[in-house]
């Protein structure tokens, strides 16, 4: 079987490291905010070109803290793709802001430019571009409609790292993001973790604070807070892996090009990139009618995929007031997409082979 992503495999190559980093984490009896949490910190800070990193508990606390540490208030307006995936939108709703739902392009996935400017309202306080499946926004309209009507943009940088877009990576591309470091990203650690990325001090000072109980100096607490701290352990996992994450990402641009470059068939719709180096290829999304029955076709080929997403948030059970939303594009993405293996650890034999059988279908 071609695994859809060999996490094993990954991480072995980084075995002997992460057993020095742990044994010295677990000699040292300091395992919470000490020096490789630091350390991490700047590293990725360094690495995304911004002034601030802070490590937090997982992606969707990033974004929530970001929102929260702004300071917006209930039923405040966040716009946002209607197709990413749910935690997205959780980050604003957990913080009583609605969702303003628009329409993606349906070549690149992510939120459609020209569809923004008609969803804000006096209410409007925030952009929240998805770098959806590793390819960058095309920011440029974004920033204009913030600086016209005085918004923030929070980019949504979970499956994204590395991706540049004008000589900047994201994370750097708004006025705060939001990483997720969970184990099957571009950049994952081994378990829960995320962080926010921002040029601004304010802002990384009060999220620093927020994520442990509001406080900067114990049980001195000036926030109300909540517990959501990047651990030792995967910040040392990260600062091994983060040196070899340009590397990684340009083996993934290599197959997703072979991909693109042999993959013909007519009943398989591949997304066109707009931009080598916008795209690091979290995932390698195709688009086909009667999905299920090319995802067991796949299966019984001994290739394993996954769906990025099978359903759009506003038809999700828990957000019943998202359901009088109409969007044709948004569904047909989340009806027909799949997504193929794609790794750095993928075999030029397993890549040629997955080709092989698409074409075949």
């Amino acid at each position: 079987m071609i695994k859809f992503l060999d996490l094993e495999k990954i991480n072995n190559r980084f075995r002997a490291e992460f057993d020095e980093k742990i044994k010295e984490i677990l000699d040292s009896g300091w395992y919470l905010l000490g020096k490789n949490v630091e350390s991490f910190e700047q590293n990725f800070a360094d690495y995304c070109g911004t002034k601030y990193c802070v490590g937090v508990g997982n992606g969707l606390d990033a974004l929530i803290l970001i929102i929260k540490a702004y300071g917006f208030k209930e039923g405040d307006e966040i716009i946002v793709p209607a197709n990413t995936y749910i935690a997205t939108i959780l980050a604003i709703t957990y913080n009583g802001c609605t969702p303003v739902l628009v329409e993606p392009d349906i070549n690149t996935y992510n939120i459609n430019p020209d569809l923004i400017e008609e969803k804000i309202t006096e209410k409007t306080k925030a952009i929240m571009p998805v770098h959806l499946y590793g390819q960058a926004v095309e920011m440029e309209k974004l920033w204009d409609l913030a600086k016209k009507y005085n918004l923030k943009i929070i980019e949504d940088s979970a499956q994204a790292h590395g991706a540049i877009y004008n000589g900047k990576r994201a994370g750097n591309l708004g006025d705060a993001s939001g990483f997720s470091f969970y184990p099957g990203k571009n950049l994952g650690c081994i378990g829960d973790g995320g962080c926010v990325t921002t040029n601004d001090k304010e802002l990384a000072d009060k999220i620093r604070a927020i994520r442990n109980y509001g406080s900067n100096i114990k049980y001195h607490n000036i926030y109300q807070g909540v517990n959501s701290r990047l651990d030792e352990i995967h910040a040392a996992v990260l600062n091994v892996k983060l040196p070899y994450l340009d590397k990684d990402n340009q083996r993934r641009r290599e197959i997703a090009e072979y991909y693109l470059n042999n993959i013909k068939n007519d009943k398989i719709i591949t997304r066109k990139p707009y931009s080598k180096n916008a795209n690091v290829w979290h995932v390698f999304p195709v688009r086909t009618e009667n999905r299920d029955a090319f995802q067991q076709y796949l299966n019984d080929n001994e290739i394993q995929t996954l769906i990025h997403y099978p359903i759009p948030p506003h038809k999700q059970e828990c957000y019943g007031e998202l359901n009088n939303y109409i969007l044709p594009v948004t569904e047909e993405i989340h009806r027909t997409i799949i997504s193929l293996p794609i790794s750095p650890v993928m075999s030029d034999n397993e890549v040629q082979k997955v080709v092989e059988v698409v074409n075949k279908y």
